[in-house]
């Protein structure tokens, strides 16, 4: 595993993500300026735990897809069910 390389990625993402820059959240009285809500990712040793989900060993096969999916500089694939409409 290249942590180096998940974290430059990750950093990279994050910027594409709008990382810093609130976006407009419209509302009853009018808007209001929001933060994107972050996607937590911890790394360990021996797994990662993505989204407060359970433990994934790297040696699990959605894992692997996972952190290659970052690596290539790619949002992950299985967060597209829970962002339909992209970041």
């Amino acid at each position: 595993i290249d942590f180096d390389l998940i974290l430059e990625s990750v950093k990279y993402l994050n910027l594409l993500a709008g990382e810093g820059s609130p976006q407009i959240k419209h509302t009853l009285q009018g808007a209001q300026l929001k933060q994107p809500e972050p996607v937590p990712l911890t790394l360990y040793q021996n797994g990662i735990v993505m989204c407060n989900g359970a433990f994934r060993p790297y040696q699990d096969p959605s894992t692997q897809q996972c952190l290659q999916d970052i690596m290539d500089g790619y949002f992950p694939s299985e967060l597209q069910q829970r962002y339909p409409d992209g970041i």
